[in-house]
Order: structure tokens, then C-alpha cells, then sequence
């Protein structure tokens, strides 16, 4: 044994013996080295938390600290990851939904020829305009785009990221345009003629709303029916045919998880996108409770249960922000109900250049559908606004065994049409009741306007006598929420001069 080796043993088995003995209450012995240490840099014997009393030797973790801390750390991982990559859960579930309808290919047209009705669940879909949904992959190379006139439509990537407009919000300005979506990384030649869109997912929600014209599905029918193609930028000079699927009145889901499955939905989408897709920090939340693209996910029991409870945690958390937030800025008006689902006016929910409004991004994504900056900015005319409300004028929670009232003032700022429609609190879908259509707005025939062109509407079990138009059915028993939507917002919208009233129980 070196002389060097020696003294380092010597070294060691010093220490140990200082250890045992401060272990077993002696005081440390004061070093000719000693420095005055600022009390905030030191960790006491014991800490009580709302995680237990946490133990430290000198600031050294005991062992059941230790496991009570990386239970904890996991629980953590386990919530962060639903409440930020909730996002790309919504979008997969949509891509499994509308595989679940055949539109697993790029060539697949799923279209509300009817409409949409209650029968399926979607976040907060609308009963006014015809809903056309594909499921974009660019894996094999660019594909082309081609839309038909007069719609609003959007690209979303598999995070649900703003990829771009097309229609009435879009380059082609309502006309119908071609479109040239690129994959993630492309590099090669961009042809001219088209309106160019990357993105930096293979997979993409792609979806468009026509309109109706005096009350009729028609035209917008038609016109996907004669303009709406995608197909491979390879395949342009012989495009595939397209294939359109009325799913008016079918029963299926779109909705993502709130219970452990949610992990495996993300799961899906890390193991098929690159990794560059989405923020750093979020997959190591996810690689942290083991979702790791090349390997499998397989929680051991432990995980499991801590994972079970935090996704618990984890909707609980998103479902309060959504329905009893505590963002002032959320509502539009001092003491109202009505809020909006782009807090702070971002598309990406920026609560300045640089930083995430991330309550702001929970409460939009577990709510509602579709990320564009044609809902989120000032355009008069153009476009659509909303205004959510999920309780009454004294801040009570919708009762479906109750009657309300509301009020919309005269000249309601809608240049197309406005409506409303009532939700299911537990699916945030349509309502599910005896009617069809959990609705009404100016496009119904029926409905009764005052004189003055301001409208009163019902919410309840039974219609009032009288105002069985206005009225729309709620279910005993039953939670609901509701969305005013305005297309063509004008600006007594966007200045605040006009505001909806609020909903008056009625006795």
C-alpha cells in the first residue's frame, strides 16, 4: 500500500468515526477553518410538510424521507405531464376517433352532411355549420391541399400547435386555394403555386367548417364534395381519389382520457413524432414517469398507482381551472360569467413575449377544440368569437333541473349568425336530450325576436309556456355549461359596447 493510499484510508476511517459520534449526539468539533453559515442555506433536523415530516442528518436524507421524496418527485412528473401535454392527448383521441370512422388515410373525408348532433362527443362542437375532418400524414412527403370556397378551416399539429389557416381566415381569403403541407425536417425543392405550411409533426388534425344557406347543408356539401382533395405532392400529375364518409348521427368518441390510459395516449404520440415536435422540458416530464420514445411504457406497480393518482389530480386540477377559474382576466365583463378560451388574447396563450400563460392553456385544451389565431385576434367581419359561462348571474353552477333566462341586447354583433349551445360538464360535449340538438340561434326559423331585435332565451327541464321557440331543454340532474358563439364578430363585440346579459334563475 502507497503512502498516499494510506493516508486517504486513514482519511476516511477518520471521518467515519467524526460521523458516528455526531450521529450519536455529540456536537461537531469546531475547525480552525469555521465561517459563520447563513441559516437559509441550511436544512434543519426535521421539516413538516404536506408530504409528512421530512428527516435530515446534517442534511442528509434519511430513507424514508428519500422514498417519501421520489414518490412525491413522480406524483409531480405524473400531474405536470397531464396538464401540459393534455394538448397532443386531445389531438390523439381525435386521431383515433376518426380512425374509428375510416378516416385513417389521407383520402378520408369525414363529413356532418347533417350536421353535428349529441350522438358523438367532441370538445364543444356546434350544431350551425357543417364539420369536414381528416387525418393529415406527411410521413411519406408533402402533401397537397386543395380547399373549397367559403369555409373556416385550420391545421393543428399531433401537439396540437397552430400549423395555419385556410378559407375565410387563410391566404386564399374564402376563394378555395391549393395548399402544400411539408413534413418535419423537409428540405427538398418547393414548387411554385401553392400556399406553403410546415410542420414539425407527421401527423396533423386537419378541419374546415362550411356554412349553412337558408338552413340548408347543400351547397357546403357540394363543395367539398368538388373541391376538397389532399394527395402525396409525388402523385399531382394522377391524384388518388378522395372518399367522403357522412358520420351525421354516429356514435363515437374524440375525447382523451382522464384516467391512466391518458399516459398511453401520449405514449402514441411521442413513439411516432420526433422529438424535436415539442418542448424539451415536457417529454422529460413524460420521460421522467417513463414515456420514452424507443422504448416501451411499462410502469411497475408502484408507478402505476402513483400514476393513477396523479392523472386523478391531473383532471381534477384542469376541470377546476376550466370551470371555476381564478384568472381574472378570463371573464370580459367585472362581475360576469362569460369567459373566454384565450385568456390574454394569445393563440398560444403568451402571457408576455416568451412566457406561457399555462392555466390559460389548461383551461382552453380541456375545454375546447382547435388552435387558431383567427379565434383568438380582432377581426372584424371575419371569422368567429366565444363566450363561455358556466354558472349564473350570482356565480352558482348550472343546475339541468333549473329554469333560466337570458337576455341578448338589440343588434346582436353577428354579421353570419350567432348561437348558442349547451354542454355535458362531464364530457364537455353537446347536452345529450330529448332534442336533437341542444341549440338555438338566428338560423332557427322559429325563434322569436323583440321588436327592438334583442332575443330572449330559455335553459331548462321544460319549456316555459309560451317560449317553447326560445327554449332550450336541460336534464335533471345534470351539470351544463354553455357557449355564445358570434360569426362575423363586428366591432360593438371587440369595444365591449354590446355585452350579452346574464342568466337569471327564473322561479
Amino acid at each position: 500500500m502507497t503512502i498516499s493510499s494510506m493516508k486517504n484510508l486513514f482519511g476516511a476511517a477518520s471521518a467515519l468515526v467524526l460521523l458516528a459520534g455526531v450521529a450519536h449526539g455529540q456536537t461537531a468539533p469546531k475547525m480552525e477553518m469555521a465561517t459563520p453559515i447563513p441559516s437559509s442555506i441550511v436544512t434543519p433536523e426535521s421539516v413538516d410538510t404536506r408530504i409528512g415530516k421530512l428527516n435530515f442528518f446534517d442534511g442528509f436524507p434519511d430513507d424514508a424521507t428519500s422514498e417519501k421524496i421520489y414518490d412525491n418527485l413522480d406524483f409531480m412528473r405524473g400531474v405536470d405531464a397531464f396538464l401540459n401535454a393534455m394538448p397532443g392527448a386531445s389531438v390523439e383521441a381525435m386521431r383515433v376517433g376518426l380512425a374509428s370512422q375510416g378516416a385513417d388515410n389521407n383520402q378520408t373525408i369525414l363529413i356532418f352532411e347533417n350536421l353535428m348532433d349529441s350522438h358523438s362527443l367532441f370538445l364543444t362542437g356546434n350544431t350551425e355549420s357543417i364539420y369536414n375532418l381528416m387525418w393529415l400524414d406527411t410521413k411519406a412527403g408533402p402533401l397537397v391541399i386543395e380547399t373549397p370556397p367559403n369555409i373556416l378551416g385550420m391545421i393543428d399539429n399531433h401537439w396540437f400547435e397552430y400549423v395555419g389557416d385556410v378559407g375565410n381566415a387563410g391566404p386564399d381569403k374564402g376563394k378555395g386555394g391549393k395548399y402544400l403541407l411539408l413534413p418535419p425536417g423537409h428540405e427538398g425543392e418547393i414548387p411554385e403555386g401553392y400556399h406553403v405550411l410546415r410542420t414539425s409533426t407527421y401527423g396533423n388534425l386537419f378541419f374546415w367548417r362550411g356554412f349553412l344557406e337558408n338552413g340548408s347543408t347543400t351547397t357546403a356539401v357540394e363543395n367539398t364534395r368538388k373541391f376538397a382533395k389532399v394527395y402525396p405532392l409525388s402523385e399531382a400529375d394522377n391524384p388518388p381519389p378522395m372518399k367522403l364518409i357522412n358520420v351525421s348521427g354516429r356514435e363515437f368518441n374524440t375525447i382523451h382520457a382522464n384516467n391512466f390510459h391518458f399516459y398511453e395516449e401520449v405514449n402514441d404520440i411521442v413513439q411516432y413524432e420526433p422529438n424535436d415536435a415539442y418542448h424539451p422540458e415536457v417529454l422529460g416530464q413524460l420521460a421522467a414517469i417513463g414515456i420514452v420514445k424507443g422504448k416501451a411504457f411499462a410502469p411497475d406497480e408502484r408507478m402505476k398507482k402513483i400514476l393513477t393518482e396523479a392523472v386523478a389530480v391531473g383532471n381534477a386540477t384542469a376541470r377546476t381551472i376550466t370551470f371555476k377559474t381564478r384568472m381574472k382576466d378570463a371573464y370580459y365583463y367585472p362581475n360576469s360569467a362569460w369567459f373566454t378560451g384565450f385568456v390574454g388574447g394569445s393563440y398560444e396563450f403568451l402571457l408576455q413575449p416568451g412566457v406561457r400563460y399555462l392555466e390559460a392553456r389548461v383551461l382552453f385544451h380541456y375545454y375546447a377544440t382547435g388552435i387558431t389565431p383567427a379565434m383568438a385576434i380582432k377581426r372584424v367581419g371575419i371569422g368567429s368569437q366565444y363566450a363561455g359561462a358556466t354558472t349564473d348571474k350570482d356565480g352558482k353552477p348550472f343546475d339541468g333541473g333549473k329554469t333560466y333566462k337570458i337576455h341578448l341586447p338589440p343588434n346582436i354583433p353577428a354579421k353570419e349568425f350567432w348561437s348558442f349551445v349547451a354542454y355535458d360538464n362531464q364530457t364537455r360535449s353537446m347536452l345529450q336530450t330529448d332534442r336533437q340538438f341542444p341549440s338555438i340561434g338566428s338560423d332557427k326559423k322559429d325563434i322569436v325576436i323583440n321588436a327592438d331585435s334583442s332575443v330572449d332565451v330559455w335553459f331548462g327541464p321544460t319549456a316555459p309556456k309560451g317560449h317553447e321557440a326560445n327554449w332550450v331543454q336541460t336534464v335533471p340532474g345534470k351539470g351544463w355549461n354553455v357557449l355564445l358563439r358570434l360569426y362575423g364578430p363586428l366591432e360593438s363585440w371587440f369595444d365591449k359596447t354590446w355585452k350579452p346579459g346574464e342568466f337569471e334563475p327564473v322561479e
